[in-house]
């Protein structure tokens, strides 16, 4: 019987007058289950009281004894309880966690990385396959940061050229199919309002375009403004309609956005900033008039880049005549590429391409709390030793000594859900307590 019955039914037995009801009680009270002798003794005494006392005083000797009794028994009661959850503590296994305290939902975080493979920060290798179709071709090409005969070669970013009426590409005596038409309008559905017809390069439109696209897998939610930089080498020589036959110069140009002193426009195509000249760590070149060459839309991870502009600062010489396979998108690879072969005099390294993605993680922290009596043995083999079950170790005997290395994550019908590891195993002991907290993100 739990304690707040039996406080019950003494405080009814007291409001008897009756000692014959009263003796009955306590008749009563001998079938309780007994903790300890001591409750069977009170029982007994109680019960004679009840026996040999006449009516004139039986009520202040039962009362007496029935205090003493259910204080007895509230103690056994609580001793009991607590040696039932030391018992429980030291051979856990599961812990429930209390919601109000121990979890805490709907964290939110902006996360950024590296863009390119394999942890690459500065991309100076850039490479072309020939497994691309001719047709492909006169589209985009990929560009890869490892040859792609070798392992691991994966897709950085894609490149291609776009002219709002056609010219620069091969249209085979159908104007309105010409790949570079087609790219335009492309990137002009996704990127402008319905309403805009040409992308606009402060303040002034422009037909010829070069697009570069980083792959989504790279972008994750969206490329990191002010966080990219695009080193561009100067064109030397470049034979008509040529794919490789393309020689740079030794003048490096590097774009950024201009995110570092204005607002990005917002829009159905989500945020934009303008490409100027610049580099992430001296920031914009001539704050009070930026040279302009292109828009960057980072929630798509797209870069276009104005063809008058290089034209007129790199000496592209963007073909764009009617019905020719200009193939201008490489020229811009080449100018991406050769800038590798000149040495950034800011840091003594090869120009390369940067750039970062930003992603918004949320996250739910799960405090693990693990007091000392808790989880001080181990359920592997190699912990006891015999059939008996003795501990491997003598010196455990009063002392066990455990490492925890990994946290189970289940449901309710302990079915494992999600494990964490530590980064290093976590001695355990009954005179060391742990607080280990579990980050999931979503």
């Amino acid at each position: 019987m739990e304690a707040q019955q039996l406080t019950l039914l003494l405080m009814h037995l007291q409001q008897h007058r009756d000692h014959n009801i009263m003796k009955n009680y306590i008749k009563y009270l001998k079938t309780l289950p007994r903790v300890e002798q001591t409750f069977n003794s009170l029982a007994e005494t109680a019960l004679n009281l009840a026996s040999n006392a006449s009516p004139s005083n039986l009520n202040t000797n039962i009362s007496s004894q029935i205090e003493q009794l259910a204080i007895q028994r509230a103690e056994e009661i609580v001793r009991q309880q607590q040696q039932v959850n030391l018992l429980a503590r030291n051979g856990r296994t599961f812990t429930r966690f209390d919601e109000t305290n121990d979890v805490i939902r709907n964290q939110k975080e902006t996360v950024t990385s590296g863009i390119w493979s394999d942890g690459i920060a500065s991309l100076v290798n850039h490479f072309t396959s020939s497994a691309l179709t001719n047709a492909q071709r006169q589209y985009y090409v990929d560009i890869f940061h490892k040859d792609t005969a070798a392992t691991g070669s994966a897709v950085q970013y894609s490149i291609a050229y776009g002219h709002a009426l056609g010219s620069g590409s091969n249209s085979e005596g159908q104007l309105n199919d010409s790949p570079s038409r087609a790219i335009y309008s492309q990137y002009k559905q996704l990127l402008l309002e319905n309403t805009d017809t040409r992308f606009t390069f402060n303040g002034v439109d422009s037909d010829s375009i070069y697009v570069i696209n980083f792959k989504r897998e790279r972008i994750k939610e969206r490329l990191d403004p002010g966080n990219f930089e695009l080193p561009l080498t100067n064109i030397s020589s470049r034979v008509v309609n040529a794919t490789g036959s393309i020689s740079v110069g030794s003048t490096v140009y590097t774009l950024i956005d201009d995110s570092s002193i204005n607002s990005a426009t917002v829009g159905e195509y989500g945020r934009v900033y303008n490409i100027v000249s610049g580099s992430i760590n001296g920031g914009v070149h001539n704050v009070s008039s930026p040279d302009y060459y292109g828009l960057v839309y980072p929630d798509y991870g797209t870069l276009i880049l104005n063809g008058n502009k290089l034209d007129t600062s790199l000496a592209f010489e963007t073909n764009t005549s009617s019905s020719s396979e200009g193939n201008n998108h490489f020229a811009l690879f080449h100018s991406i590429s050769g800038s590798s072969e000149q040495t950034n005099p800011a840091t003594l390294d090869p120009y390369g391409f940067l750039a970062r993605n930003s992603e918004e993680i949320t996250s739910t922290h799960f405090f693990v709390r693990v007091k000392n009596a808790e989880y001080n043995f181990s359920n592997n083999p190699s912990f006891i030793t015999g059939s008996d079950g003795d501990f491997a170790q003598s010196s455990f005997i009063k002392d066990p000594k455990v490492y925890i290395t990994t946290v189970g994550m289940y449901n309710d019908n302990r079915e494992l859900l999600a494990v964490a590891k530590l980064s290093k195993p976590l001695l355990k002991t009954f005179s060391r307590e742990a607080l280990i907290r579990v980050k999931l993100d979503f």
